[in-house]
């Protein structure tokens, strides 16, 4: 099946938002505008902006939020769009500030806890990333 976007499409980040509440960790999920399925928020790598920054802004339109993003990657995973394989860098953003009203708030976004969150992604690649969470939080002193 030939692809159907420039390569650069093919090349995608997204943050994983979190907030701590007491000692629990809480991740914000919004749903997808076809199928309403709970994702985060991800988006193509713009050619201004490094893959963080670029997660940065989708989390931005997509959700609503502001927050401090970690420079280092929890990982990646891919998926099939367009014809192609997309692969997703994936941060994790400390949420500081929700907005009431955003580019795409026709989007539904919600806190959950994080095992709540793993049971309700259906992308696998993005489920195994949400189940490391804790250890990579604890490995980079956050």
């Amino acid at each position: 099946m030939a692809r159907d976007k420039p390569d650069y499409f093919y090349k995608q980040s997204a943050v994983i938002p979190v907030v701590r509440k007491g000692g629990d960790l809480e991740v914000l999920l919004i749903t997808s505008r076809k199928k309403k399925r709970w994702i985060v928020p991800k988006g193509i790598v713009e050619k201004k902006y490094t893959p963080a920054d670029s997660a940065a802004k989708e989390a931005l339109e997509e959700a609503g939020i502001l927050g401090k993003t970690i420079s280092h990657p929890i990982g990646k995973y891919r998926y099939k769009k367009w014809g192609g394989v997309c692969t997703v860098e994936v941060f994790v953003m400390f949420v500081e500030r929700e907005l009431d009203r955003w580019l795409e708030s026709q989007r539904e976004r919600r806190w959950f806890g994080l095992g709540r969150a793993v049971k309700l992604v259906e992308e696998s690649g993005l489920r195994k990333l949400l189940e490391r969470l804790e250890g990579f939080l604890s490995k980079h002193h956050v």
